[in-house]
């Protein structure tokens, strides 16, 4: 049986339409992570902190996006002051009371979370559930108190109040004539100034038989055609309209196509992942995607010297016939590209774009010559700017819909934000704009830095930091490695040698010809279980079944040459892990030095490096 949540049905009832795109096609909504006051982030981050303390709830905030930047230490710097706010407000008013936070309902129909239970000493039982937010009067008929209350007493619990507590929400920006320091001053002042409101909620039983009757008609319900019925959908506001992956849309926002998704197979180690490569010219970056087996490159830049794999050149086309000349942007070019991997069966198992920040301004070119335009400003009402992404988003879409390995190469940007005290830190992205990376670290597995230290060696930052733009689905046990495919290969492994049962989608590769004779996977439709939460107010739970299997030990090659003699339990390890570094300590790995070392090494005769990645 389906469990069904208080925010599940309330989608339902607001819009069916986007309910069904959701929970019916259950299509992947890549988040906004370009926001800092994204509500189911800072609403997370908040309840963690009323649950916790204020360091969690920062650590868990900072680590939901990419990179730092000014708008999140500003969102921190709230939750500083909030969070303290809400403790005092518990211990002064439930001093004596025991605490129950995020206490999880499972029923066979329903699964929610409750923010609070609080215990009085005689067993009765107070409810409560947080809201970030100044518009009170909205909640007021909200039936999510009175379904907790309604099963919660299944529970043993006696329940006799509920109330809602309201953390106020500040919004102010930052004045054209104002400093940073003097903005930041003015709202930590407008913050602390804010108040908590307390507001007890009368218990409704007829609440829990229209959310009863809500779930009726859901199974019922065979059209999700029916758009924004209660007009307060935010999905149907374009400002907030949700980006799915697998959604071909027109210049719009409208959905014209759902791409076929990835069919689930068995659950296994992963060591082809999409992922997002970025690093300064001349690190190596392309060299080391050349280590792909079977990889086409998609080339932007010409600068192919230093690889070896089958290249495909983005770039115009310009012939000539007579003294007709004629253009073919690059942009057709690589929509041609992805038709010819649509429709032919091919020996690829993995498309690189290099460079993907030059493919984003071939798009604006394309776009900019079919409507005569200069710029996105050109189109009114920002429809400039609406097509290039739609334009651009649909064919990333597509390319991602085959079930190649898909990888992006960028070249790095370096920016600076301002911490709480006013110094100054670095932080590291690709060299494209916020939006777009946005989109594109949403299509991807993992992104990764790759730099070069002051010694002329070349690593890759696998560990997630808060100025450097990365991350991903994996744990890995080590800061850094040497940029090379077989190290990268043996980490990812390692990252998932424990958790392989966990993991949640494996992508299927596209059947080639040379091995058609294989055995196919046997795939699996986890369709029944839980669904997760959608609300800021209540977290997502993740359930799924756990396949034990036989973990997959790559032997490690020694680097020693063939003429060798010496016994092979003298060789040397092939290279010596690093420990993982405090958390404390943010500094970008390749930018300052740690210090003399123990033992003075030989000088080291310097190469020269080799032109082009």
């Amino acid at each position: 049986m389906t469990q069904y949540s208080y925010s599940r049905v309330s989608l339902f009832n607001d819009c069916p339409y986007h309910f069904g795109l959701r929970y019916i096609d259950k299509l992947t909504e890549i988040p906004d992570l370009t926001r800092a006051d994204n509500a189911l982030i800072i609403g997370h981050a908040l309840h963690t902190g009323i649950e916790h303390d204020v360091e969690t709830a920062l650590n868990e905030y900072y680590n939901s996006f990419p990179v730092m930047n000014d708008a999140i230490v500003e969102e921190s710097m709230k939750l500083e002051i909030l969070i303290p706010k809400v403790h005092e407000f518990l211990e002064k008013n439930f001093a004596d009371c025991e605490l129950i936070h995020e206490y999880k309902i499972d029923k066979a129909n329903y699964v929610g979370f409750v923010d609070l239970i609080v215990q009085a000493p005689d067993g009765t039982c107070m409810v409560i559930d947080f809201k970030y937010s100044n518009h009170i009067k909205n909640y007021m008929d909200s039936a999510q108190l009175h379904i907790y209350k309604d099963y919660l007493k299944q529970d043993g619990f006696n329940v006799e109040k509920l109330a809602f507590l309201f953390v106020p929400k500040t919004s102010i920006k930052k004045k054209q004539d104002e400093d940073l320091h003097t903005f930041r001053k003015r709202m930590v002042r407008t913050v602390e100034e804010a108040n908590l409101t307390f507001v007890p909620i009368d218990f409704d039983d007829m609440k829990t038989i229209y959310f009863l009757n809500n779930i009726d008609e859901i199974e019922k319900t065979k059209d999700f055609s029916k758009r924004n019925t209660s007009e307060n959908c935010f999905a149907c506001n374009p400002r907030f309209r949700p980006n799915y992956l697998e959604a071909i849309e027109n210049a719009k926002g409208e959905i014209e196509m759902i791409l076929p998704k990835n069919e689930r197979r068995e659950r296994k180690i992963d060591t082809k992942p999409d992922l997002w490569i970025y690093a300064d010219s001349y690190t190596g970056k392309s060299t080391f995607v050349d280590k792909v087996e079977n990889v086409l490159f998609l080339n932007t830049d010409g600068n192919t010297d230093n690889t070896t794999a089958p290249v495909i050149s983005i770039k115009d086309e310009v012939t000539k016939k007579g003294r007709v000349t004629s253009r073919k942007l690059a942009w057709d070019l690589f929509l041609d590209a992805v038709a010819e991997l649509e429709a032919e069966d091919n020996d690829f198992e993995a498309v690189s774009i290099d460079l993907v920040e030059d493919l984003y301004e071939h798009c604006r070119v394309y776009v900019f010559d079919k409507n005569g335009w200069e710029h996105e400003s050109d189109g009114t009402y920002g429809k400039g700017w609406s097509m290039v992404t739609t334009e651009f988003n649909n064919a990333m879409k597509r390319l991602k819909a085959l079930g190649y390995q898909i990888i992006y190469i960028s070249k790095e940007k370096v920016e600076e934000y301002t911490l709480k005290g006013g110094a100054k830190r670095t932080t590291f992205k690709p060299n494209i704009n916020d939006k777009v990376a946005n989109f594109l670290s949403g299509t991807v597995d993992l992104t990764l830095r790759a730099y070069v230290d002051a010694d002329d060696k070349r690593f890759l930052q696998l560990a997630k930091k808060q100025n450097v733009f990365g991350g991903g689905r994996y744990d890995f046990q080590v800061e850094t490695i040497p940029l090379e495919m077989e190290a990268f290969i043996e980490e990812l492994t390692a990252a998932q040698g424990d958790t392989a049962g966990e993991t949640k989608h494996e992508k299927p590769k596209r059947e080639r010809k040379v091995k058609e004779a294989e055995t196919k996977e046997e795939t699996e439709e986890n369709a029944n279980g839980p669904d997760q939460e959608e609300s800021a107010d209540e977290p997502e739970e993740k359930e799924g079944k756990e396949e034990k299997e036989e973990k997959p030990k790559r032997a490690r090659r020694s680097r020693k040459t063939e003429e060798s003699e010496e016994p092979a339990a003298e060789e040397k390890p092939k290279r010596q892990r690093r420990q993982r570094k405090p958390v404390e300590d943010e500094t970008p790995p390749g930018e300052a030095n740690d210090g003399a070392s123990a033992e003075k090494e030989a000088p080291k005769r310097r190469t020269r490096r080799k032109r082009g990645e």
